[in-house]
């Protein structure tokens, strides 16, 4: 419903009239006057109740509202914010002098360069050098390095880290001599934005009605930030036409999701799904994708444009997301929009080759090496 508003001017111009169409000759509204005191109090008043009015207005409707009001808008459908979700990944501890066993415990801290972001050793059970009565993972005599998880101390987007930013280890461990990331942090993500979460709530709404795409992905999508999955109908995973079937692959950027986080996604699918329908839930097969270029640049450190090309790259390879095609063409023109100072790109190969790459949705690409030259 629009609502008609009016500025503090046309309050008080309003008013004047009112009063001089009923009085002219027995009132006096020049500036400084009792009466346009008056007057000019009353429309002051009348500004702030409208400003009131559009407030109310505005946070009594979930596509006007924002924060703590979309918040407890949506809580009234039984919808909640998605928490931001902290990076988890793999560092290496190594040392120089392997003589003696070395345990790399539970806890203990690593950090970045800058001491901007703070990671901590997770428990794996699973891992093959974890020790139990030790609480955390061995270094046996002779044994140069161990790879071990970790999580991020703080949630969101800021816990991701590019490749070698942790490299130092925020409290001593006997034994160990350095530590580093050989693959980037990629899956930490902030809380649901306003706009994303309206739109979760448009999803909530379109899958209520259940047994439906739309109920699926909603399912999916709610597990936690950040998830993109494929589904496909009347088909098993291995391609063979199969009624009253389909399979969901999903990632959460990594390219590895964790077994409990594919759990997950295949409880919450359960829950919606048709009866006598049955379905699987996959994780992506990573396709490893080699770059190679070469680039002439102008105006600027040439090793440093390089590297800002390699990393530009890697970020467009690894975004692609599943099902996605990795045109040939486009790695030229991403070398060049990555800086003004790269003035020619050639000898550009894909895999070795000059062809596109072409992915089914139960692939991703990763960016294996990029080679910038």
């Amino acid at each position: 419903m629009a609502i008609s508003t009016k500025d503090f001017v046309t309050l008080v111009r309003e008013q004047a009239a009112a009063i001089q169409g009923a009085a002219r000759s027995l009132v006096d509204l020049s500036i400084g006057s009792i009466l346009r005191a008056v007057i000019e109090a009353n429309a002051a008043v009348t500004l702030w109740l409208q400003g009131l009015i559009l407030h109310l207005l505005k946070t009594t409707r979930a596509s006007t509202s924002s924060g703590a009001d979309l918040d407890s808008w949506v809580q009234d459908y039984g919808l909640s914010r998605l928490p931001a979700v902290a990076a988890t990944g793999f560092v290496t501890f190594s040392r120089f002098t392997p003589t003696q066993p070395a345990v790399v415990p539970v806890g203990a801290k690593v950090q970045t360069a800058n001491a901007q972001q703070h990671y901590a050793v997770v428990e794996d059970r699973n891992h093959p050098d974890w020790d139990q009565e030790a609480e955390g993972y061995r270094l046996a005599a002779g044994m140069e390095r161990v790879r071990v998880p970790i999580q991020a101390l703080s949630a969101g987007s800021e816990s991701n880290a590019r490749i070698g930013s942790i490299d130092t280890a925020a409290q001593a461990i006997p034994g160990v001599d350095t530590v580093t990331n050989e693959a980037a942090l990629t899956n930490g993500a902030d809380a649901e934005s306003d706009p994303l979460l309206r739109k979760r709530f448009i999803a909530y709404i379109a899958s209520l009605s259940k047994a439906t795409i739309d109920a699926v992905g909603y399912a999916i999508t709610s597990v936690k930030p950040g998830l993109t999955y494929a589904l496909v109908e009347n088909q098993t995973y291995e391609g063979c036409e199969q009624k009253g079937y389909f399979y969901v692959v999903v990632d959460d950027g990594t390219g590895t999701p964790t077994e409990t986080l594919i759990a997950t996604v295949y409880n919450a699918v359960e829950a919606v799904r048709p009866l006598a329908v049955h379905f699987g839930v996959f994780a992506p097969v990573v396709v490893k994708v080699k770059v190679q270029m070469k680039i002439q640049t102008a105006g600027a450190d040439h090793n440093a444009i390089t590297a800002q090309v390699t990393e530009v790259v890697k970020n467009y390879i690894n975004a692609l997301g599943l099902g996605a095609t990795l045109p040939f063409t486009r790695l030229a023109q991403i070398a060049y929009d990555a800086s003004p100072a790269v003035t020619n790109v050639t000898a550009v190969r894909l895999n070795g080759a000059t062809d596109d790459l072409i992915a089914t949705p139960k692939h991703t690409f990763k960016a294996e090496a990029v080679i910038v030259t």
